[in-house]
């Protein structure tokens, strides 16, 4: 489909200017029509997505789960549903999303074919669940237990909020004031030292020429910051061994890389339970759940896991083969296959790397603080010695 951006009026004679993915001008006109707005004005836009930036927010994710299952299981035809759950949007992109779900499922499409249609919105893991759950007739078990991972991942994905939020603001309050230093409190002190006419020493020097190029050159900073971003994320998007390459180094970061490995095997695990314990084949399952890990390197090695599983290999020995998973996870997965016990293995993987995640989240926000504690002390103390030694120096030759 292509992205529209259209003007319609809404019935009470209001101008609506927005965005919606349509197959033609006839299609955008009959889909607004089931959003209760008419056409005025159409054209097809080329369509505008930031890398990582997802168009719906996970918490419409899960309540439409939670409240489609809801319906369904009281009953309600699947259609009539949706129309409710349009009907009850705020968020304008995933209303637009529920019509064009309806349209699709009027024209013939089943459910899990509709959500295929918005790969943006509704990931591989998503319709591959929802398709499942249609084949066994049981779409309002597995619409619950997508309501539930989701949810999972939410709280996940708060956790590592938590480490930003910190060093986010302690890192912004930094730069706030040692640029104000520079750029008004040094160029002060730098003429009333030059007025007095004394030698200075090294850290002094160097701070006040640090002003000097902050005041007068400082743009150059912006734009190589600009276009440094710029030419990063570009490399990142074009050239895929250069972001392997990057998504690598970012698993072997300290403290912080080992979070982020335990983060996505996580979500991973989590998801290829649910997969497996859906009635979805091991190998079907791996390559729906690679979209969803986000880590090129790590994608690989599922990618290979799953190889070795198509020749033959069994589940804990291909895991073991790609060193993605530690020796107790291995395990915990082969006595799963000896006993044919292997979906509550999957569910004790998926509950150990969560609980691994937490606790390591939290090791890691405890040690942050102190060291950010640390940092701040350093950089005020080399300060405050290149502002106060030339003070001192001259409020002793005056007492002299």
């Amino acid at each position: 489909m292509t992205p529209y951006a259209y003007r319609a009026v809404s019935p009470a004679g209001q101008i609506v200017r927005g965005r919606l993915d349509a197959h033609d001008l006839p299609d955008l006109e009959h889909r607004l029509a089931r959003l209760g707005l008419e056409l005025l004005q159409g054209r097809p836009v080329p369509a505008l997505h930031w890398p990582g930036r997802q168009p719906v927010p996970r918490r419409e994710l899960i309540n439409f789960c939670f409240h489609l299952e809801q319906f369904l299981q009281a009953g309600v035809p699947i259609l009539d549903s949706l129309a409710d759950l349009r009907d009850s949007l705020d968020h304008p992109r995933f209303r637009a999303v529920v019509a064009s779900l309806i349209t699709a499922i009027e024209g013939g499409r089943s459910l899990s074919e509709a959500l295929a249609q918005h790969p943006r919105v509704f990931d591989g893991v998503f319709c591959s669940l929802v398709r499942a759950g249609e084949q066994a007739g049981e779409l309002p078990r597995v619409l619950q237990a997508l309501a539930t991972a989701l949810k999972r991942d939410d709280e996940l994905a708060a956790f590592t909020r938590r480490i930003a939020i910190y060093p986010l603001i302690v890192g912004v309050v930094i730069l706030a004031a040692v640029g104000v230093a520079l750029v008004y409190v040094v160029p002060e002190l730098a003429r009333l030292f030059h007025t007095v006419g004394q030698a200075l020493p090294l850290q002094t020097r160097l701070l006040i020429a640090l002003s000097d190029f902050v005041r007068h050159q400082g743009w150059l900073l912006i734009l190589a910051a600009a276009v440094g971003t710029l030419a990063f994320r570009h490399a990142l998007a074009t050239r895929p061994r250069f972001r392997r390459d990057v998504d690598a180094f970012k698993l072997r970061l300290p403290l912080v890389g080992e979070v982020r490995r335990k983060l996505i095997l996580a979500r991973f695990t989590g998801l290829f339970a649910m997969m497996y314990a859906a009635g979805i084949t091991i190998v079907d399952a791996l390559q729906a759940a690679e979209g969803v890990v986000g880590n090129t390197a790590l994608r690989e090695g599922l990618h290979q896991a799953g190889r070795r599983i198509e020749h033959g290999t069994r589940l804990s020995e291909a895991f073991a083969g790609v060193a993605l998973f530690p020796p107790l996870v291995t395990r915990m997965l082969r006595v799963g296959e000896s006993t044919g016990a292997l979906d509550r293995a999957l569910a004790n993987v998926s509950y150990f790397y969560e609980r691994d995640v937490r606790e390591a989240i939290e090791r890691l926000q405890a040690s942050i603080e102190p060291a950010l504690t640390v940092i701040l002390g350093l950089l005020l103390l080399a300060v405050m010695s290149a502002v106060m030694l030339p003070i001192y120096d001259i409020v002793s030759r005056m007492k002299l």
